[in-house]
């Protein structure tokens, strides 16, 4: 069956989406997810793009990436909404379980929606705002991240549609180290990231020297940015990542674009604007042509400025578009 999708690009959004949040004083709230909606239909987006609603992921999918007994924890403490599930950044919150699964099986909806391209309910590329949970471990929240869906994703790509080398690339503000440590040795994830320098910001890693272990040595590329750069810089950065990807080459790429890199974020220090965030998704969407047939996923990521967010996302849709 052909195609029967006006558009290449799908983009998630729904109050599904929004509940992922640990209330409206906190700056991981709900009201990241609807100002972007409000952006992006006051922007017309709807009409270059699929909307498409979110899903909930079930627990066999959730442990294809985390350990058993730490989405048991995450299920408990959901249906109490108390406590913390670290050491303090990201607490419990009552159906908490639900709204984490539900990022994750957006994620994993999107991917299937790509590869499956030829046929009817499919897309090339997808955005989903409130995604990129990169801090999570394999057994343990961190950073206001309690299901990592970017390793879920990984693990899915690969369980479920055979896709060995994949290729992750990540700009948020923060180091994506629940993902670059889940897959350090592993040599079949290409992983490149430019975040602020680890010395001034969480989660305090992802130095230069970071490069993989064993034989996934010279598969991960870190750039630590310094605090205030801008757009400039980054522009001068982002050929080597192009460079890298060419090198190891990918059967799809997923793209971390957190908004807490643009300048104003409340609680990081870097100076783009979003135009930055436009460009990575331009080069890369071109770049997934190129190498992968045009798969490519971008997930929101981090930002905790709601203008930041509003214009960032959108630009990111605009170039993916």
């Amino acid at each position: 069956m052909l195609n029967e999708s006006v558009h290449e690009c799908c983009v998630y959004l729904g109050d599904e989406l929004a509940r992922y949040s640990f209330g409206d004083e906190h700056p991981f709230g709900p009201a990241r997810h609807d100002v972007f909606k409000a952006a992006f239909y006051q922007q017309q987006l709807d009409r270059l793009t699929e909307i498409t609603p979110p899903t909930i992921a079930d627990r066999q999918t959730l442990e294809l990436f985390h350990s058993p007994d730490y989405v048991e924890k995450v299920r408990k403490q959901s249906k109490l909404g108390t406590g913390y599930l670290d050491q303090g950044d990201t607490p419990a919150f009552i159906g908490m379980y639900e709204a984490a699964a539900t990022v994750v099986g957006s994620v994993c909806d999107a991917i299937d929606r790509i590869m499956r391209k030829q046929s009817c309910n499919s897309c090339r590329r997808a955005f989903i705002p409130i995604a990129g949970l990169h801090h999570a471990r394999r057994d343990t929240a961190a950073g206001f991240c309690v299901f990592n869906d970017c390793g879920v994703g990984i693990e899915y790509l690969r369980a479920q549609h055979g896709v060995k080398r994949i290729a992750y690339v990540d700009i948020d503000a923060h180091h994506g180290d629940g993902v670059f440590y889940s897959f350090e040795d592993d040599p079949e994830l290409i992983f490149a990231d430019l975040h602020e320098d680890g010395r001034y910001l969480y989660p305090g890693t992802g130095g230069i020297e970071e490069t993989g272990k064993g034989e996934a040595r010279g598969t991960k590329l870190n750039i630590p940015m310094p605090p205030e750069a801008g757009d400039e810089l980054f522009m001068q950065v982002w050929p080597k990542v192009e460079t890298f990807l060419r090198r190891h080459g990918a059967e799809f790429i997923l793209l971390q674009c957190g908004a807490d890199s643009i300048a104003g974020d409340p609680i990081t220090h870097l100076h783009y604007s979003e135009a930055s965030h436009a460009h990575a998704a331009r080069r890369l969407r071109l770049l997934a042509d190129e190498l992968c047939d045009g798969r490519l996923l971008a997930m929101g990521g981090g930002g905790y400025h709601h203008n930041n967010i509003a214009r960032t996302w959108t630009a990111v849709v605009q170039a993916l578009a």
